[in-house]
């Protein structure tokens, strides 16, 4: 394995290596001064797509592997196609495991989405009842105010976060625009903070994060130090703007066979578990040539319920493993 790699996706904690990381580009250098606090621990989002993890063999492929290794030596988002069920959004959590970067920030995209959903909220309204009620006051502006995932992410931090900006072509026509300046320049301003910088203690404002830490904000700007290892995500339903695609490195997953396959079965059910269950996954691969649309979730369900239902009738395994592996648009006709 070729040294220079960082992430190596051998499917074990190897924390040490991100500290092997060079310095950026000077394109991609940032100026943020490193909060002191780490990143919180990974929890049960990362557990449940990954598995008993450190039983399973490399999960991705060489090309793989240099594309991911790439975003982070360039400090450029990583931007992820493939089908439904082809580890795009897990390969955020796979880097998080490995890399000891802590909690995955999650960003789940839809229509209504809007940049400003991912940088911050205000609750103005929140903030006028306090003060109305006298119960707080409104001097401590930042109670008020919770950074989004993209926002936390781009707290300055010694050590990357992750960020997992999920299915962005799920969005409207306005959001991959408007993402561009952010992913470029590293930080963003809250406005509301900006127009109380220059009063006598306002400089620095305290202010909640997307993973519940309370952090400073000084000058109502976040800039970030080191950049996030972000993960953009898209089942390829619309295409992306060229100037964000010029800022990103663009990876393709197929959906797991061989290898990749078997290191998700054993994630899951343990070591050996691929051999125990040759049989369905025979089953899911042989319909590979027929172009239906069969996600690994499926393969991951029948072997569940056929190892407490049918352990030992090989033909309700196959029937019971028939019914939950068929195709997706079977099941809408």
């Amino acid at each position: 394995m070729d040294d220079w790699l960082i992430y190596r996706g051998v499917g074990a904690p190897d924390p040490d290596r991100i500290r092997r990381l060079p310095p950026p580009p000077p394109w991609r250098a940032f100026s943020g001064e490193p909060l002191p606090d780490p990143a919180p621990p990974i929890d049960s989002a990362s557990t449940r797509r990954l598995g008993a993890r450190g039983e399973a063999p490399p999960a991705q492929d060489a090309e793989a592997l240099e594309l991911i290794n790439a975003a982070l030596y360039l400090r450029r988002p990583l931007l992820v196609t493939g089908e439904p069920g082809s580890g795009k959004s897990t390969l955020a959590h796979s880097v998080a495991y490995e890399l000891g970067l802590g909690r995955v920030l999650q960003w789940p995209v839809v229509s209504r989405t809007e940049l400003k959903d991912g940088l911050y909220s205000y609750d103005a309204i929140g903030r006028l009842q306090d003060a109305q009620l006298a119960e707080h006051g409104s001097d401590d502006i930042g109670r008020y105010i919770r950074l989004g995932p993209l926002g936390t992410a781009l707290l300055p931090a010694a050590q990357p976060r992750v960020l997992l900006i999920d299915e962005l072509d799920k969005s409207d026509i306005d959001l991959p625009n408007d993402l561009l300046n952010v992913v470029e320049e590293g930080e963003f301003a809250l406005p509301e903070l900006e127009r109380t910088a220059d009063r006598p203690g306002q400089d620095e404002v305290r202010v909640l994060t997307d993973d519940g830490r309370r952090v400073p904000v000084r000058g109502g700007r976040v800039r970030c130090h080191a950049f996030p290892f972000v993960v953009m995500t898209s089942n390829g339903e619309r295409d992306f703007p060229a100037p964000l695609l010029r800022r990103c490195i663009h990876l393709h997953l197929d959906p797991p066979r061989d290898e990749r396959l078997a290191a998700m079965v054993q994630a899951h059910f343990g070591a050996g578990s691929d051999e125990r269950n040759l049989d369905l996954i025979g089953q899911f691969t042989r319909e590979d040539g027929d172009g239906e649309l069969r996600p690994t979730d499926q393969l991951l369900n029948a072997i569940f319920l056929t190892q407490h239902a049918v352990r030992e009738e090989p033909a309700r395994r196959e029937e019971i493993a028939e019914l939950l592996m068929r195709p997706l648009d079977t099941r809408q006709r």
